[in-house]
């Protein structure tokens, strides 16, 4: 068995104009101050990563590694979820994700989708360069929009949605494999990845491609009340990264899993600090222990209710104290009696 890596932070949700928040070296130093030994780096900011460089130069590769060693900090994965979600976005969504990419693309989708794929190409080099395993990421949606069946879906709807969609992420997909490194899915709601049955139809569709996998996140799956637990016995072997993060689920008699149109305080299903939700980590740990994850754990911090300073200080050690050193001999070889053929029959009267 393996030990898995950690604990990490995902940089994103810390990120902003002031100290220690505004930069890689000091936000870096705050991270590694509060017990954390990796960090995953947005690639869509700029001041933790020039991405373009970072694809095309080792030494450039070199002296990031070194400098975070110099702290005492690895990076734990390249995360590429706003450039994802732009390989394919629906026109009902367009203005809303006008955003994650560069102003001059707004209100133009084919050249925001190449943009895109040319952005998850260079984090697949660069993660190379700086000897990664994994890169979490979103797969988009074309079919979001349709994802409740009123008025009825048109025949054949999903299965057009799904085979564009693995049209577009194959070359990058083959550019992930040409570099050795695995591509994690968050499965989210508003993708059209979004749990283990769009997976597998995804997976299908790119001829089980060998580097389509998943970034495993239970609190998505406690807001879609679907069974975290027992999914990790269905996908182990395709679960390339880990998000520990929690979240709470209480519905009520006026509102369930869609919230009612609310903002995050009053939704029945809400993100929370780890610890304060329900997801039950002890199960996680153990699980993701027994199918030999040996990758990272990060923390991705997101609550209604938390400031971000608390939830990032109380992660590390919940984290660390979840982690499982899996043990090298069983419990009760005290008691063995050895590998010997000759006894066995005779244990077996033979």
């Amino acid at each position: 068995m393996k030990t898995m890596k950690g604990p990490g932070i995902f940089l994103a949700q810390f990120l902003g104009d002031t100290e220690p928040f505004n930069s890689l070296d000091s936000i870096a130093r705050y991270m590694a101050d509060l017990g954390y030994k990796g960090i995953q780096i947005p690639t869509w900011d700029a001041r933790l990563i020039d991405l373009k460089q970072a694809s095309e130069s080792q030494t450039y590769c070199d002296e990031l590694k070194g400098k975070l060693a110099d702290m005492g900090l690895e990076i734990t994965e390249l995360a590429t979820h706003l450039q994802g979600q732009l390989v394919a976005t629906h026109p009902a969504y367009g203005p809303m994700f006008d955003g994650f990419g560069p102003a001059e693309l707004a209100g133009k989708p084919k050249e925001q989708q190449a943009w895109a794929t040319d952005q998850l190409i260079m984090t697949a080099k660069a993660s190379k360069n700086l000897g990664l395993k994994a890169s979490p990421t979103f797969s988009g949606a074309l079919l979001w929009p349709f994802v409740y069946p009123w008025p009825q879906r048109p025949a054949g709807l999903v299965e057009t949605g799904f085979t564009e969609l693995a049209t577009r992420w194959k070359p990058i997909l083959d550019a992930y494999e040409d570099a050795g490194v695995d591509l994690a899915y968050e499965l989210h709601p508003g993708e059209d990845l979004h749990d283990g049955i769009t997976f597998e139809m995804f997976l299908e569709k790119t001829g089980n491609h060998p580097r389509v996998g998943i970034n495993y996140d239970p609190s998505h799956f406690v807001l879609q009340q679907l069974d975290y637990l027992q999914f990790i016995d269905f996908y182990h072997e395709r679960i390339f990264a880990y998000h520990v993060k929690d979240a709470e689920f209480n519905p009520t008699g006026k509102q369930g899993v869609y919230g009612g149109y609310q903002g995050w305080v009053e939704r029945a299903g809400r993100f929370r600090s780890l610890g304060d939700g329900q997801v039950d980590f002890s199960g996680i740990f153990s699980k993701l222990a027994q199918y030999d994850y040996d990758r990272w754990a990060v923390l991705e911090w997101e609550c209604a209710l938390k400031h971000p300073e608390q939830g990032a200080a109380e992660g590390a050690p919940f984290i660390e104290s979840h982690i499982i050193r899996v043990t090298e001999r069983a419990f009760d070889d005290f008691a063995g009696t050895g590998a010997d053929e000759a006894f066995n029959k005779k244990v077996l009267g033979l």
